[in-house]
């Protein structure tokens, strides 16, 4: 055998394979996996570069089998509101980016957090303080609302006579006047009045959002939505761009966005853009349909009402953005056609609606290998669980979310109730059912940070806060299966798991070396293990300083 181009030794070693062995060293050439084992020292030749893991782990690549990549380098250009957790902070940052942009037309951002405000609610009164004279437009943390002041609601024609579009709604004061957070399909009558980014600002956004990921470890992932969603433009000519330059680094699967406003005669446009957007190390092979909004502004599908904060029903119990009838026709074409489903449902009214339209699918085409998944997964009915092993649909968790953290417990928890509180984030009644486990971030939300979710799946409670009270602690899934969700998992519902996912001979070395051997201390310290090296075919494409 020839001399290793990269050698791992002196650490444990989390291949994530089926019996999830462990090794101490692995032997790299021609960017796959030639040798996993205790002793590589005869593929050591001159030219071998020899990585000493000094006790350190090192474990395949991560996976997100959820994330907005290029929205979120975006975010990172504009007016970035993620590291910000008060009103005061927000306008402080806002403030200073509008001016040191004077130039530009409108004042684009995001990242701000619902329980910052009362009520989840920011007004545009407050924003105007500090950006009176042009409009502001901020999407909240879960893009399912948005901030802006009044000079955006002139702009927008919105006043009190605007009716709320039938997929949102319009925040308004007791006399009906809109106040300045738009919830879901009204976040529209703004966006579309924004300028368009240039296709080279896209590609530098995807590439800052690429290098952000490749510093946590993520060496692949499924983008959420490629297309005409929201204010950054479609996605998918960025990621050809650089796919075909050799710039994207990472192997990345395209979750086509599903136009919830039409119906199957969109189906023939799917098909060309999954021709069209397919370069290099990507390729757009997925649907996504998000058939819900979220529990935060009451727009996610539940089966029963929500509670008025007080335990009282009232009558609204969200809304279902695609009509099941039309889902149940959708999701067998799509299928049929070869497409993987990528459902975004946070209700449980949601999760039924999108398992019972990949029934249809088995019923009508048989079992075939589309590896359908659901994403999120925040309240799911205990009838539900073990359809998703029937069915084959993979379990997609952001497992960040399933804590007790200021946006559960304030502006969640009341308005479930008890009951249905008690079905959030079901990973571990998941896992003992047999359903397949990926995972993801949904960055720019939240964190992209694969040691932070794999922390808060294990704890049930947030990274650092070891005082918090763990959140529904029978629903936890141990290290070594929250590790594999986040590798192999969702290599598996990407398709890539042939190649990736596990540490093997033959497979690429897309490898991460951790600080740490996360196994060897508490399961209170998971979150704070930090990756020092990433590497793509065993090229490296991230390093700590």
């Amino acid at each position: 055998m020839p001399y290793a181009d990269l050698v791992f030794t002196g650490g444990p070693v989390f291949t994530a394979d089926a019996v999830r062995s462990r090794a101490s060293a692995v032997a790299v050439a021609g960017g796959r996996i030639a040798a996993v084992g205790r002793d590589v020292d005869d593929l050591i030749g001159p030219a071998t570069e020899v990585v000493d893991l000094g006790g350190r782990m090192l474990v395949p690549g991560f996976q997100d089998a959820h994330v907005h990549a290029l929205w979120g380098g975006l975010d990172i250009l504009r007016c970035d509101l993620s590291a910000c957790s008060t009103q005061p902070e927000y306008l402080e940052t806002i403030a200073a980016y509008a001016a040191a942009h004077p130039d530009d037309e409108w004042v684009l951002g995001g990242g701000w957090a619902m329980s910052a405000f009362p009520g989840g609610t920011p007004t545009a009164s407050a924003l105007d303080t500090v950006v009176p004279d042009r409009p502001v437009f901020l999407p909240n943390r879960d893009g399912h609302g948005a901030w802006v002041n009044s000079a955006a609601l002139r702009m927008a024609g919105i006043d009190r006579h605007t009716p709320d579009p039938a997929d949102g709604r319009i925040e308004r004061d007791a006399a009906g006047n809109p106040t300045g957070t738009l919830h879901e399909g009204a976040m529209t009558l703004v966006n579309r009045l924004l300028p368009v980014e240039p296709p080279e600002r896209l590609v530098d956004a995807l590439l800052e959002g690429q290098r952000y990921l490749h510093s946590y470890g993520v060496t692949a992932w499924q983008d959420a939505i490629v297309g005409a969603y929201g204010d950054a433009g479609d996605p998918g000519p960025a990621y050809v761009t650089a796919a075909n330059d050799g710039r994207l680094t990472a192997r990345v699967v395209g979750a086509i966005w599903w136009d919830r406003s039409a119906g199957l005669e969109q189906i023939p446009s799917l098909l060309e853009r999954r021709e069209r957007y397919r370069a290099g190390r990507f390729a757009a092979t997925s649907v996504k349909v998000m058939q819900d909004g979220v529990a935060e502004n009451f727009t996610a599908a539940m089966l029963e009402p929500y509670c008025d904060g007080h335990g009282h029903p009232t009558d609204n119990s969200g809304i279902s953005f695609v009509d099941p009838e039309i889902l149940n026709e959708a999701v067998p074409r799509l299928d049929e056609l070869g497409f993987q489903v990528h459902f975004h449902a946070i209700g449980d009214r949601a999760v039924r609606q999108c398992l019972d339209a990949v029934e249809h699918a088995v019923r009508r085409n048989g079992r075939g290998d589309n590896r359908h998944h659901i994403a999120h997964l925040q309240v799911v009915h205990p009838e539900d669980i073990p359809r998703f092993r029937e069915l084959g649909v993979a379990a997609n968790m952001q497992s960040l979310w399933a804590s007790l953290e200021p946006q559960m417990v304030e502006l969640t928890l009341p308005f479930l109730g008890e009951r249905r509180a008690g079905w959030q984030y079901p990973f571990g009644d998941l896992q003992r059912s047999g359903a397949v486990l990926a995972a993801g971030s949904d960055w720019s939300v939240s964190s992209p940070d694969p040691l932070a979710a794999i922390h808060t799946a294990v704890n049930r409670r947030d990274v650092g806060d070891a005082e918090q009270e763990r959140f529904l602690p029978e629903q936890a899934i141990d290290l070594a299966t929250s590790l594999t969700a986040y590798t192999a998992g969702s290599a598996w519902v990407n398709h890539l798991d042939r190649n990736t996912g596990t540490i093997e001979v033959g497979k690429y070395a897309d490898l991460v070396v951790l600080d740490r051997d996360p196994f060897g201390g508490p399961i209170d310290e998971i979150g704070s293990t930090r990756v020092l090296q990433t590497f793509v075919e065993g090229e490296r494409v991230y390093a700590t300083g």
